[in-house]
Parts: C-alpha cells; structure tokens; sequence
C-alpha cells in the first residue's frame, strides 16, 4: 500500500512539474496608477482596459514564445503623487522584479518614475501621460502610445480654424483655464506658442488646483474676460463643477473645448447633464470610430463595466496588445531583448488596434509617430446626450452638422 502510495504521489508531482514546464514562466506588469485622488476615475478605466486585454491575451495562449506564459498583472496606487509614483516603481523592479512598467496617466507621475525604470534598464509602456518631455531626455526604454500634448494643442487649433473656414463663423479671443498640475501647465505652454500664430487673443490665463471645492473666482474671471474661446485641461470632478458653475452664472463663449482626460471621463455627462451639450472635447478615440473591431471592444467592455471605453482606456487596452506582440518576438524575458522589441514594434491589426490611426510605430525617442486625434462635441439629437466625432471632417459621423457656435444658455 505504501509503494502505491508512493507511487501516485512521485506520479502527481511528475505531473505537476511536468504542467509547469509546459505553462512556461510569468510575465510580470507593474502598473502605476492613480486609483485614488482626484484622478482615481481615469486611473481605474485603465486598470479595467488593462485587465480586460490582458484576460483576452491569457485566454488565447498567453505569449506563445514562451511557452504560453501568462501574464500577470501587479497595481500600485500612486495617488496622483509623484513621490509615491516613485516608490512604486522602485518596489516592483527591486522587490517584485517585474519585467515591464505601464503607467502613470498623470504627467507628473510618469516622468519621474520612467526615469527610475531607465536607470534600472527596465522597460516602461507609457499609454497615456501627455507631457512631451516624457519621451525627450535620449531614454532607451520608455515608449508612449499615446499622442505628446504638443500634438494635441495643435489639433486644437487646427480644428478651430477649419471650423472658422466651415461655418464663416469669427473667432477673436481665446481664454486658458487648466488645473495647475503637470498636465495642465504642459498644455497651456504648447497654447501659448500655438496661439502666436492663430491670430487669437488670450483674454485670459488661470491656474487652477484640480481639488478645488468651489471655482466660483475663476468662473467670474471668464465672465469679466468674454472670451470667444474657452480651451480647459481638467479632471473629472473640477470639469464637472467648472462646467456647471459656468452655466449657473450663464456664461457662454462661442466654443468651449476640452483636452480629454476629465471632459472625456463618462461621469462628466452625468454629472452635468444639459449644461454639457455643445462642449466639445480632443480625444484619440471615440465609439462611433469607424474602425474593424471597435464596436465589438466597447461593447465587450461595456457589457464587464457599465461605460464605454474612453481615449485613455483605449490607449491602455492597446498598450496591453502592443506590449504582448513585443513579448511574443522577443522571446524572452530579458530586459534588453524587451526593450529591442518593443523598438521595432509595427502593430497594425489585431484585437487591440482600435484606435483612430492606423500603426504602432515608435520613433528614435520612444513616442508613437502615428498618434492622432479626433474631435468630438456632445450633443442630443435623439437617444439623449452622446458624444459625436465631428472633425476631422472625413471622419465625422454620417448625417451630423456640429452646432458651432454654441448657442446662448
């Protein structure tokens, strides 16, 4: 009895090892995240993106070169705090020796904690963090999907001239408001060299803190100014109070536009209701995208989530296809051939390329040249309030003219 014994158990750990062998080893992902502060809600879309690809990925064989390994994904909150950004990326390299970043979706988290991945050779995805200094100090391992908020201000501009040339309409005078962080004073240093050449005038320039109770002071800072042109760079909960401050004091400049990030957030509809009609917003991606598989995707998230994907979740859902392609040529776990890899990268089909443009490609300095933007304005024309791509104009939903300007509240 005990030789069987004996026997089944030597037979079950033959096995055991045996399954392991063929399961080949883990990839470990750490992610930087806000997932609480005043950013908590993008930082969780991307945890839901990231999970969800990388749920398909494991589902369909894992990285096959080697030997069907899974990928596991570690979280760390970074609080919207760039020491704390820090610290995590410290602890996943030295303690939980991760193969891979992915973060931080603030820029201010982002560019110090890619600096601390480059000092260890550790490759960094960076999906979305806009700040274009993140990819401009000659690093080696970080590569961002995401367009460089340079590229989104100019888009900014160029939509608002085409629609100038569109509806006839005569734009004169420009205010910027932008939450003080990283992100924002990113964005309003490419406004101010942009907005020399628009022939606009900047009636108006404030700051404001994203934790803000009451923006009251700034509201009444944009009624004084009367710009034509309201440009923001908010997150979600002070885009939700700025928009409906805005509306209780009846302030209404011809266009207001958005930079994503809170004006892009699926609370910020909700939470303004009416007072968000007209407001447009730049963003990587939109549902109505027409683009082979993007319907499916959003549904599937949808269906796991109750929202529809956002830009930022997209950038994070494609970042989590991109980084598995680059694992699958690699072949290995080594740090150098990831990071080779992931240089050579040219994702142009597959699950995760839902995005607007057509390739993943990086450049010498780690930033994705074919990066683009789209346009959108919020509008009711049936189903209640949705966000609709309007510019470019080829890309514009069939059928839909955009109300430019705004209409008086």
């Amino acid at each position: 009895m005990k030789r069987i014994q004996l026997l089944a158990l030597s037979l079950a750990m033959s096995l055991m090892l045996t399954s392991l062998a063929f399961a080949g080893p883990t990839v470990k992902i750490g992610n930087i995240l806000p997932l609480s502060g005043p950013s908590a809600s993008v930082g969780q879309q991307g945890k839901q993106a990231r999970e969800m690809a990388i749920e398909e990925i494991n589902a369909a064989g894992g990285i096959k070169s080697l030997g069907g390994a899974k990928i596991e994904m570690l979280y760390a909150d970074s609080k919207s705090d760039p020491n704390v950004g820090v610290t995590a990326a410290e602890r996943f390299i030295n303690t939980e020796k991760v193969n891979v970043i992915t973060g931080a979706w603030n820029s201010g988290v982002t560019y110090p904690s890619t600096a601390v991945a480059e000092r260890y050779g550790v490759p960094y995805i960076v999906p979305v963090s806009v700040r274009d200094t993140i990819t401009e100090r000659g690093f080696k391992n970080v590569f961002r999907i995401a367009a460089k908020d340079s590229w989104w201000a100019r888009d900014q501009f160029t939509f608002l001239k085409d629609m100038e040339k569109e509806t006839g309409e005569k734009l004169s005078t420009v205010a910027f408001v932008y939450e003080n962080g990283d992100w924002g004073t990113g964005f309003v240093t490419q406004w101010k060299k942009l907005v020399e050449n628009s022939g606009y005038k900047v009636v108006l320039d404030e700051p404001y803190p994203s934790t803000a109770t009451d923006l009251t002071p700034v509201v009444n800072k944009i009624r004084r100014a009367r710009p034509d042109v309201l440009m923001l760079v908010s997150n979600a909960a002070d885009a939700i109070l700025l928009t409906n401050t805005l509306a209780d004091y009846k302030v209404s400049p011809k266009v207001i536009i958005g930079s994503g990030g809170g004006h892009a957030d699926p609370t910020f509809i909700s939470g303004c209701g009416e007072n968000a009609r007209y407001v447009f917003d730049i963003v990587e991606w939109e549902t109505d995208v027409n683009k082979a598989g993007a319907k499916e995707v959003n549904e599937a998230y949808k269906k796991r989530y109750g929202s529809n994907l956002t830009g930022e979740a997209v950038d994070a859902y494609l970042a989590m296809y991109v980084l598995a392609d680059a694992l699958e040529r690699a072949g290995s776990l080594d740090p150098a051939a990831i990071r080779k890899a992931l240089s050579k990268t040219d994702y142009t089909s597959g699950r995760g390329m839902i995005a607007t443009y057509d390739s993943v490609q990086f450049d010498a300095t780690g930033q994705n040249k074919n990066a683009a933007m789209s346009v959108v304005q919020i509008n009711d024309i049936g189903k209640g309030l949705e966000r609709i791509t309007v510019w470019p104009k080829p890309a514009r939903r069939a059928g839909y003219t955009p109300v430019f300007p705004m209409p008086k509240k």
